[in-house]
Formats: structure tokens, C-alpha cells, sequence
């Protein structure tokens, strides 16, 4: 029946559609007011289109049953549908299905046979298409049973957990849990950090909570866009299809290295480099490489000149101190003080030029008098010699063009860095030759446009010059029309309307205006100044306290999503007071994920040693599964390392089946080498990728540490951990995202002693 209104929803939505793009009859179509609410109707029809579509899969995934004299039974689903009723308000609508964000699903997620809420049982509902394929009922009535904040609906729960992994984030509409709904439902104000070790579920409470926020207060986040930061591209694409599932599709999803736009970054740094970048004192690093560019001459006898009919005009030292005083005491940003730059400077020149010229030989008053030389004035601003001097004095400046050519100088370096105390090797860090930028250098970028400001002068001017033309042009096609009229009526006043009495040439420009259809993340995407209704950052651990400082700027309503013991970015925070204090204090609340989804409890209890010795204090998240495999290690001789990897991987494969897919992990650096090694098995039909992010992906995939933050895998197969833990600073953090990412298997291979934290009774040989 739901399907069937669905399809029936669809097509008097493409009727409506269709209707609405035609016109009705009479309708004043070509004035911009009708134009404006057709593009709207249509927009809205194809908004809920698409919402209907992405709902297409699992539409309807549970019932409550309620006590006698409740309203019922309630189904939950993706999205919310209402029979449709001649002449019903809103309100009156009978529901047919209820959007799983609506306060009266709630009890769907919390309802416990201690605390029912009022329902007596809860039906899941598992379809594949638009087939029932199982139906698992829970009886809540009798006040016996699980304790408040147990799992509820452990059936559909657990066979979520033990799906084979396909290379895709999918949503968990069907199977949120208490602490989980009620971060999900709290309110969009202030900053809200999530803390939650592997497998908890952060990633999906974080967007599932995006959706909460935009179905309770979307009239304001559809004008303003959400934003969902992912530490990399691979993962973004990992949970690219969880909001369009569940009906959401106006969000921007991106990285920080995206949030400067033009910019697209291709270098890496290294991790000194990457660290230094990353720390608060570049802010100071930035405003100091501006200040060097407001220049002045070094000594005296150093001057910049302008020749203006025939005299020679010079601007010293002292002079050139004076002016760059007067602008920065003026507070405007570089490029916006520049038309204040070129004023002084004609002031400057004018009243050198007046000096030289009207002195009165008798040394009375100056012969030039206000007009005189007002109009001198005029002439030196269209002296290209004094526009030459100001770009001399005070250039316009891009972020790009700054940070080139700051990090190509290593005087501009020592200039720029002179008041924040960088020390001579730190300099030595940031010089580079060549091209590109790495994502460190975008918060830079972001820094830079801030204390530049924009340059509108010259943007300004053609859009004056555009509006002037197309009035003219618009004029003219009004006059063309006048002069073409009949004559038949020229001894008397005519009673025929012609297109120029009902129309100026301003009503004509505007109507052929383009309307902007782009939605909020569209607009985002190319507009650095933009403020988001509600930022979500995803393994938010690893943003540097520049990148904070770039996020704080979009907006100040925040879901941060992390795990401390999981920073492997040399510039990442670990704690959440290191991240957060500097921006705002103590003003953020904190929740906390405290069971583990993905890992059975044998590989929970291999990590929980290394966890202890990475952030002392920090509980371990309580695993769901109790049982599963014993995970297994192998110490192998260096040169027996190659031979040893292929038949693990073999027998793991066998182990696991056609569907499952398994991940090996290799320091950085050995994963190329461990591919080449594992290439026979393509031979086999094995597929196998270096590239978790391949549309296609592949049943093998051989990894680095870092490539696999936020993934999961049937199974993983790390490679020397020793070396894993010892390749950075944050190296153990780094072991530590490898050693959790296996929903079902796990296996090790090392030549050396297991890192601190991994020896212990746990593992099978």
C-alpha cells in the first residue's frame, strides 16, 4: 500500500511539475514575479521527488503497537507520507508513515520493557525492493525484561553488524540506539563534541544527526546549507550515500583542503612542515607577510617619483611613513585601503606640485587657488604613473599570490616571521620552490583572505560599465519599437498598449537577469565569506588549530565527531581542550559513545591494551558481540614476509567467502611493495586495488594506515606493526586506526617484538 502511494505520489508530482512549468492560462508569465514563484513550485516538486526516490530502498523498516486508546499502529520509515484529503489541512492528514525524526517515532529507538512508552510491541521489518524478506517482533508489555539503556532490537541490530562490507557507508535509521538517538536529537546550538572510540558509531550519529537538524529546523539550514567535513576524499565518498537515503541531498561534503575555492591541493608535506603550518603563531605569521608588503623606502635617499607636466614629483622616506601611518590607523583590510592609499598619495603629490608651481615669488599666499587645484587633483588621479606607485607602495594582493611568493623569499620569510619567534630552522621549513599547495596551506589561504580583503575596484567598474550597456541596449530596443509604430493614429490619441507603455528599459534589463538556482552548498562551494547554518567535522581529532580557526569563521554551530587516541595528523589535537579552548573557551558541550558496533569482543580486548597505553584514562568502548574468531599473529622472518602475506591472505579469503572484503595494512612506504607481492593473485580472480575509493571495489584492498581512517572491513591483515608504530610521531595512533577497522577478522604479521600494549594472551599463533 505505502509503495502504492508512492507511485501515485510521483506521478501527480510530475503532473503538477509539468503544469507548473507550462503556465496556466491567463497567467502573467513574463513578469518577474510570476517567474520567481514558478521556479519556486517546480523546485519544490522536484525536491520531494527526489526524496522519494532516495526512500525508494527499505521505505518502511518498523511498527509500534500501542496500548488501548493510543492512536495505531505507527509505522516508522525514511520519510513521512499522509493520505491526501479534499479540503484537509495539514493537520488533519491521516499519516500513513512517519519520518523516523518526528518526536512521535522516538519511542521506536528508546522504548525498553522496563520503560514502554505506551507501546506493547515494536515490529522491525527487513525488505529487499519491495519485498518483506523478515519481520522480527519484540514484546515490551509486562514491565520485565532489559534494563533502561540496553540494546534495544538486538535481532535487526545484529544482522546489520554481520552484513558483508561493501565499500559504502549505509545509514542505521533502522537500528539507532539509545545514546545514540539522544545525541542525534539534541539541540543545533553551541558546539557539540562527540567523543567515541572505534566502532561506536560517530560517523552515523553524526550524519543522522545533520538529518534531524535539517527535517526540526529546515527553513533555516536549507538558506544557510550544513556542511560535512571528512578527513579525505576517500571517506567522503565512504558515506556519500547515507543522507540521500534518508531524504537529505542539500548538504556540501568536503575537506578542509576544499574550503578555498580555486584552490585544489596536490603537495604533501612533510610532517615537521604539516605540524608547523598547523600551529596558531602562522595567524601571526600571515599578518606579519602583509605588513611586509606595505612597503616604504629603506633608506633617505631613496625615493619613488612621478612626472606630472613636466615636474618631477617625489615621494621620501618620511613621507612614505607618513601615509602608510594614516592608512593603517584607518583599521581597513590591505586591498580595501588601497583607493585611502592612492587619495593620500594625490594629496601628497598635489600639494608638492602646488608648492613647486604656485609659490608666489614675493612670498605672499599660493597663486593656485580651490578650483585650480581641485582640478589638479583630477588630472594626477588619471596619471598612470601614480596608479604605478600605489601598486609599488601598497600592491593588491591574492592569498595565492602572497603565500607563493612569501614561501619563495627567505627575506620575506624573516620579515614576515619577526614578531612570533620562529626559529631559524623553523624558517628554513617553510621555504619551498614550485608550484601547488598541500591542505595545510589552505587555512594559510583562508588567513590571508581575511587580512587581505577583497579587491573590488576593478570588479566594480565592469559591472557599472555591463548595467550601463545593457540599458542603453534595452533603450534602444524601446525607441526601435516606438519608431516602428503605425501611423494610422497620428491625429489622434491611440487606445492600443505597445510593449514601450508598459515597460522601461529598467524593466527589460531586469527580467533578463539570470535567477540563481544553485542551492545553499552550491552557493557555499564557491563562496569563501559563506556562514553554514550547522557544521558536522568527522574525525575532527585531526584538524590543526589553524583549520579551527578557518571553521570558526563559517560558523559557530557545530556536531564535532572524534576520537583522541586516533590522532595520526602531526598538527592534530590530543584533547579536546587542546582543539577547542583557544577558540572558544570552555563554551562546548561533550558526549560520550561508550559501545563498540563493529569490533566482536576478541580483536575489542587485542586493542584495548594499545589504548591504554595511548591515552591512559580513556575507557575502552564496550563491544555488542561476544563472540567471533580469536585474532591471530605470526612472526615471520623479514625475508619470509612475502610468501607469508599471500597465503594469509589466501586463507583468509577462503575463510571468509565470495562477499566479504579484506584490507591489508602496511606502514607508509610498504604498501606499493606489498601490492607488487600480492599481484598473483589477480591471476586467481581475485580483484585487488590500491584504492579503497574505486566505484568498483575491490575484494583486496592494500592500505596505509591513514587511507583506512573512518573505513571498515570483514577483515584486515596488518603487516609489521612494528614499524607502523615507530614510521611517525604519531605512529602508535596510526597502528591503532589499523588494528580497529575489522568488523569480523584480524590477523598480524610482524618480523619484531609487538609494539607496547599488543603482547599479551589474546592472540592465537
Amino acid at each position: 500500500m505505502l509503495y502504492d502511494h508512492v507511485d501515485g505520489l510521483r506521478e501527480r508530482l510530475a503532473g503538477r511539475r509539468t503544469h507548473a512549468l507550462a503556465g496556466s492560462p491567463g497567467e502573467a508569465a513574463g513578469t518577474r514575479q510570476a517567474l520567481v514563484e514558478r521556479e519556486a513550485v517546480v523546485r519544490l516538486y522536484g525536491r520531494r521527488t527526489t526524496q522519494l526516490n532516495a526512500a525508494e530502498n527499505a521505505l518502511c523498516f518498523g511498527r509500534l503497537d500501542l496500548e488501548e486508546g493510543e492512536q495505531g499502529p505507527r509505522y516508522i520509515g525514511r520519510i513521512g507520507l499522509h493520505r491526501e484529503r479534499p479540503g484537509a489541512t495539514v493537520d488533519d492528514e491521516e499519516p500513513l508513515l512517519i519520518d523516523w525524526r518526528a518526536p512521535v517515532a522516538r519511542p521506536f529507538y528508546l522504548a525498553t520493557a522496563m520503560h514502554p512508552d505506551g507501546v506493547i510491541r515494536r515490529r522491525h521489518i527487513r525488505t529487499v525492493g519491495r519485498r518483506v524478506v523478515q519481520l522480527h517482533d519484540e514484546n515490551l508489555a509486562g514491565g520485565t525484561g532489559a534494563e533502561p539503556g540496553s540494546i534495544t532490537s538486538e535481532s535487526a541490530l545484529m544482522t546489520a553488524l554481520t552484513a558483508a562490507r561493501t565499500g559504502r557507508m549505509t545509514d542505521i535509521v533502522e537500528t539507532v540506539q539509545a545514546e545514540q538517538d539522544r545525541i542525534i536529537r539534541s539541540g543545533p546550538d553551541g558546539i557539540l563534541v562527540v567523543q567515541g572510540g572505534p566502532g561506536t558509531g560517530k560517523t552515523a550519529v553524526a550524519l543522522h544527526r545533520a538529518a534531524y537538524l535539517l527535517y526540526h529546523h529546515r527553513e533555516q539550514l536549507e538558506r544557510r546549507g550544513v556542511l560535512i567535513i571528512g578527513p579525505n576524499t576517500t571517506f567522503l565518498r565512504y558515506i556519500a550515500e547515507v543522507l540521500p537515503a534518508l531524504g537529505e541531498t542539500g548538504v556540501m561534503l568536503a575537506t578542509t583542503g576544499d574550503l578555498h575555492p580555486g584552490v585544489s591541493p596536490t603537495r604533501t608535506d612533510p610532517g615537521p612542515v604539516t605540524a608547523l603550518k598547523g600551529r596558531l603563531l602562522m595567524a601571526g605569521v600571515m599578518a606579519g607577510a602583509v605588513a611586509d608588503r606595505q612597503w616604504v623606502p629603506q633608506d633617505d635617499d631613496e625615493t619613488v617619483a612621478v612626472r606630472h607636466d613636466g615636474q618631477l614629483l617625489r615621494l621620501d622616506r618620511q613621507a612614505c611613513l607618513a601615509l602608510r601611518d594614516r592608512v593603517r590607523a584607518a583599521r581597513l583590510l590591505h586591498n580595501e585601503a588601497r583607493p585611502l592609499v592612492h587619495r593620500l598619495v594625490v594629496e601628497e603629490l598635489t600639494r608638492q606640485w602646488a608648492q613647486a608651481v604656485g609659490a608666489d615669488p614675493l612670498g605672499g599666499e599660493s597663486l593656485l587657488g580651490p578650483e585650480d587645484l581641485a582640478m589638479l587633483r583630477r588630472e594626477l588621479e588619471e596619471n598612470g604613473d601614480v596608479d604605478g606607485v600605489v601598486d609599488w607602495l601598497w600592491p593588491a594582493l591574492t592569498p595565492t599570490r602572497l603565500l607563493r611568493e612569501l614561501f619563495a623569499s627567505p627575506r620575506r620569510i624573516r620579515a614576515a616571521c619577526a614578531q612570533v619567534g620562529l626559529t631559524q630552522a623553523e624558517q628554513d621549513l617553510l621555504e619551498r620552490e614550485g608550484n601547488g599547495w598541500s591542505e595545510a596551506d589552505v587555512p594559510l589561504l583562508d588567513e590571508a583572505a581575511e587580512l587581505l580583503g577583497r579587491d573590488d575596484s576593478a570588479a566594480r567598474r565592469l559591472a557599472e560599465e555591463l548595467q550601463t550597456a545593457n540599458l542603453e541596449y534595452a533603450q534602444g530596443v524601446l525607441d526601435l519599437l516606438r519608431g516602428s509604430e503605425s501611423g494610422d493614429f497620428e491625429d489622434e490619441e491611440s487606445e492600443i498598449l505597445a510593449a514601450f507603455d508598459l515597460v522601461t528599459a529598467q524593466d527589460l534589463v531586469e527580467r533578463q537577469e539570470e535567477a540563481d538556482h544553485r542551492t545553499a552548498a552550491e552557493r557555499a562551494a564557491t563562496d569563501r565569506t559563506w556562514r553554514f547554518g550547522h557544521i558536522v567535522v568527522d574525525e575532527a581529532q585531526e584538524l590543526s588549530p589553524m583549520a579551527w580557526r578557518m571553521l570558526m569563521r563559517r560558523s559557530r554551530s557545530m556536531t564535532l565527531v572524534g576520537d583522541v587516541a586516533q590522532t595520526g595528523d602531526p598538527a592534530g589535537a590530543s584533547s579536546w581542550h587542546q582543539a577547542l579552548a583557544p577558540h572558544v573557551g570552555d563554551r562546548w558541550r561533550l558526549e560520550q559513545l561508550t559501545v563498540n558496533y563493529r569490533m566482536p569482543a576478541p580483536v575489542a580486548k587485542v586493542t584495548a591494551g594499545l589504548l591504554e597505553s595511548l591515552a591512559p584514562g580513556l575507557p575502552a568502548p564496550e563491544p555488542v558481540r561476544h563472540d567471533g574468531p580469536t585474532p591471530w599473529r605470526r612472526r615471520v622472518a623479514p625475508g619470509a614476509l612475502a610468501a607469508e602475506l599471500a597465503g594469509a591472505v589466501r586463507a583468509e579469503l577462503a575463510t571468509l567467502g565470495q562477499d566479504r572484503r579484506l584490507a591489508v595494512v602496511a606502514a607508509p612506504g610498504r604498501a606499493a611493495g606489498l601490492f607488487a607481492v600480492l599481484k598473483p593473485l589477480m591471476t586467481e580472480g581475485v580483484a585487488l586495488g590500491q584504492d579503497p575509493d574505486d566505484d568498483v571495489p575491490a575484494r583486496v584492498v592494500v592500505l596505509e594506515p591513514r587511507e583506512t581512517k573512518g573505513l571498515e572491513f570483514d577483515a584486515v591483515v596488518v603487516v609489521e606493526p612494528e614499524r607502523i608504530a615507530t614510521s611517525s610521531p604519531r605512529g602508535p595512533g596510526d597502528l591503532y586506526v589499523a588494528l580497529t577497522r575489522a568488523t569480523q577478522r584480524l590477523g598480524v604479521l610482524h618480523c619484531a617484538q609487538l609494539p607496547q600494549g599488543l603482547d599479551g594472551p589474546w592472540w592465537s599463533e
